[in-house]
């Protein structure tokens, strides 16, 4: 990017100035020492376009801290940055950086303009339709509807449509006021007006129609009020119907409110408010995930960006998972399927003698050939042969029969017996080559070896121009599935073997449609292609931004997240990184921390839940006398199977009411949380690896103890971890510690790190397993930031009750 270095004497005066300046954005009195530190490096990194890795501990102020340093960038006329955007994987946090944001603006000098600041959403969330379940648009479908409503809205009001922008706002209109008119009383006290966000719009619950004669077409009126204030040439920020200059923070609601209530379309307004706002606070998949970077949030990518990744400890696994694919076994039968609907219209209307309709055929043949035409005259406009379709469909319906023939095998071979009891079956990995020697699949070289070698090169754009025919032929509203597949096809044969690792997935479902004895009634198959090593997608992306903060209460060591994030690479490249970590500034007489030096808590050392062994005992009897002092205690083990022990054990010993958190949805929950938070004194066990020891906010007396038995390193008998620290292995020669351990240890700090949550906090923190006691061979205790290697000191089992009482009796 080639920005100029500074002299020495400049960096001097840059740094008091920028002391001063940040000052007037920061929204409180005083910041902490921490904070201060922070801010300043922040700043001077971001200034010679590299990033801060911050991390803090619970109460160190981070989120002020990033925003302070970002907004004052973009303030400053001497700074090249213009926007920050911040990206969280928790929703909670995304609320605190609203808040922060509130509080900024509240205590900004008077002569200035608030900050600007928009809160990225889905459609789902904005879209009046959706979010009323009216019109016949739900959360389910939204997508595909509201692209059907548009494209149709812009077909009516284009260059060659039959009306305006402004006709369909106005019929729309119209249709309230005739409702009224119509009424008893001949008032609007009988019109159902379409609410939302707490604002009446101005249109009916139902979705607009436009006739002229020839039928009738479905519109969007939202979408077209949007049309209609978008000027012919300029920005599309003109379309939007109040002012930003003195708005501040357009989080959802108000969003909602302020573009539904003028009767424009929330989504679009939002797509034209992106660009014109100083903070824009969304997820990771807002930047990361290609498609919506692609579609959607583009402009962000620049080097004008100050970037903040909030919980900075899940952008390696969440980025994992956007820049991997999968394509399920009814995936495939619904895009042959679809190649079939059009392979059809043209094979139908050629017939025995390959004429099309003649004179006297009946309506529906002569409805084919008009359809045989529309297919021909799309395939023409294409770089798409009508030989290349048929050749994709007879792809994936091969391809479909092939991952049929592997799933029985590998049922045949593991449970001989499965057809008898479907219902038995578990969750399932079919690796498609050693997972730990990187090689040429079975599947592509099953591929390789059929009449199919090739034409998964031209899927894709066979997918595309499929679904374009297909939605001119069928006119509905549905999301199209061939292209997805086409792409998925096209990648799994086009990447490389050494990064990616392909395997066959079996997850558990239940469809009574399929035979009895088919592994289809019991499970989705997925031929899933995983990206084990995301750092260059990762520091690609990061790259493209001017700088930024990447923080989190669990980032140590802060080496291996350099490395895993691609940051390292950045650094070699010249964007300079800096490192920050901040322990708690709490009153340390408030808690008490111990690393109990318990049997290691193991698969090999714990045996099954019902066998009586020394590990269980020991962990058992350490967890009863954490969870039976006064308060609410979380339990935390390392799966969901072991939560259910444990909490058998704690029911049996313990007087308090022991709640138990099982793998479920997210009303599940929120209900389990509202029952734990209510009321008497509780204990909740749960696993490690769940949604309760992230991201939720424990604060006050919510919590006043977490324990955390063992270390909650996934399963590593699994094809897809072997494969995994493989791939680390060879990519940073440190696979087991990188991808399985260092993770493990963040999500076991997580747990723990609820407790403490602000000054006036009381709690008990504990890691109950030697290797957060002591040093040994697969130890962990090294992998806790120093300050917590001072803090957790070790203790025998037998004196952890004796340590409870004299912190329970001092405070």
């Amino acid at each position: 990017m080639g920005s100029r270095q500074r002299s020495p004497s400049e960096d001097d005066e840059a740094e008091t100035t920028d002391q001063a300046a940040w000052e007037a954005v920061f929204g409180h009195d005083e910041p902490y020492p921490e904070q201060r530190d922070g801010i300043d490096a922040a700043v001077d990194a971001a200034r010679d376009e590299g990033f801060a890795v911050v991390e803090g501990a619970c109460g160190t102020g981070k989120t002020m801290l990033a925003l302070t340093a970002g907004i004052h960038l973009v303030r400053d006329p001497d700074s090249a940055f213009e926007r920050v955007v911040v990206l969280t994987s928790v929703k909670q946090q995304l609320r605190q950086f609203e808040d922060d944001l509130r509080t900024i603006n509240q205590r900004l000098p008077e002569e200035w303009n608030p900050i600007s600041a928009l809160t990225l959403v889905g459609k789902a969330d904005v879209c009046p339709y959706a979010r009323e379940n009216a019109g016949g648009v739900d959360t389910r479908n939204v997508y595909e509807r509201c692209e059907g409503l548009r494209e149709r809205t812009r077909n009516l009001v284009g260059e060659d449509g039959p009306t305006t922008a402004g006709a369909l706002v106005d019929q729309s209109k119209r249709a309230q006021t005739g409702l009224a008119d119509s009424g008893a009383d001949g008032g609007r006290a009988g019109v159902s007006y379409l609410e939302t966000a707490g604002e009446p719009t101005p249109y009916l619950p139902q979705t607009g129609e436009y006739g002229d004669g020839r039928g009738t077409t479905e519109y969007c009126p939202f979408y077209a009020q949007f049309l209609e204030d978008l000027p012919e040439d300029g920005d599309p920020v003109e379309a939007v119907p109040f002012d930003l200059t003195d708005r501040g923070l357009l989080d959802t609601e108000d969003l909602v409110s302020l573009a539904a209530g003028h009767g424009s379309c929330p989504h679009s307004v939002m797509g034209a408010v992106l660009p014109h706002v100083e903070v824009v606070v969304g997820n990771y998949y807002h930047a990361f995930d290609p498609v919506t970077a692609a579609t959607f949030t583009g402009e962000l990518l620049s080097e004008e960006t100050f970037v903040v990744c909030d919980e900075a400890h899940m952008l390696e696994p969440r980025v994992r998972d956007l820049v991997s694919d999968a394509v399920a076994d009814r995936s495939l039968r619904d895009a042959e399927n679809e190649l079939t609907r059009v392979v059809q219209a043209v094979e139908f209307d050629d017939g025995p003698g390959g004429e099309g309709s003649r004179p006297g055929e009946s309506a529906s043949v002569a409805g084919q050939s008009s359809d045989a035409d529309l297919v021909r005259a799309e395939l023409e406009d294409s770089d798409v042969t009508f030989t290349e379709v048929k050749q994709v469909r007879a792809f994936l319906r091969d391809l479909r029969e092939e991952l049929d023939r592997r799933v029985k095998g590998h049922l045949d071979r593991e449970r001989p017996d499965w057809r008898a009891d479907l219902t038995s079956l578990d969750d399932g990995e079919i690796p498609l080559r050693d997972p730990e020697v990187p090689a040429e699949d079975e599947v592509t070289a099953w591929a390789k070896d059929t009449d199919h070698n090739g034409i998964w090169a031209r899927a894709e754009s066979v997918g595309a121009v499929v679904a374009r025919i297909l939605d001119e032929l069928e006119g509905e509203d549905r999301q199209r599935t061939v292209p997805g597949v086409g792409a998925t096809v096209g990648k799994w044969f086009a990447l490389d073997h050494e990064t990616y690792f392909r395997e066959i997935e079996l997850e558990r479902t239940w469809d009574e449609t399929e035979p009895p004895d088919s592994w289809r009634r019991a499970y989705n198959a997925r031929l899933a292609l995983h990206n084990c090593v995301p750092s260059d997608a990762i520091g690609d992306r990061l790259g493209e931004f001017g700088g930024g903060v990447l923080m989190s209460a669990t980032l140590e060591p802060v080496d291996v997240f350099r490395e895993v994030t691609g940051l390292d690479h950045l650094e070699a490249s010249g964007r300079p990184v800096v490192e920050r970590t901040y322990g708690l500034n709490f009153p340390p007489e408030n808690r008490e921390s111990f690393a109990v030096d318990a049997p290691k808590f193991t698969y090999g050392n714990r045996g099954a839940p019902n066998e009586d062994t020394e590990a269980r005992r020991v962990h058992a009897d350490c967890a009863a006398a954490i969870a039976g002092r006064p308060g609410n205690v979380l339990v935390g083990m390392p799966s969901y199977g072991e939560a259910e022990w444990m909490a058998g054990v704690l029911r049996d010993r313990l007087d308090k009411p022991v709640l138990l958190d099982e793998s479920s949805d997210d009303a599940a929950t929120e209900t389990l949380k509202a029952d734990f938070f209510g009321g008497a004194d509780k204990v909740l066990v749960t696993s490690i690896r769940g949604t309760l020891t992230e991201g939720v906010d424990y604060r006050g007396d919510r919590l006043s103890a977490a324990v955390v038995c063992g270390v909650p390193i996934i399963n590593t008998a699994s094809p897809r971890t072997k494969a995994l620290v493989t791939a680390y292995d060879r990519t940073f020669g440190s696979g087991f510690e990188t991808a399985l351990t260092v993770p493990a240890v963040r999500k076991a700090r997580q747990a723990v790190g609820r407790v403490i949550r602000g000054p006036e906090e009381v709690g008990v923190r504990a890691f109950v397993d030697a290797r957060y006691a002591r040093e040994s061979w697969n130890a962990v205790r090294e992998y806790l930031p120093e300050y917590e290697r001072e803090e957790f000191t070790p203790v025998s089992p037998d004196m952890l009750s004796f340590g409870l009482d004299r912190f329970w009796g001092s405070v």
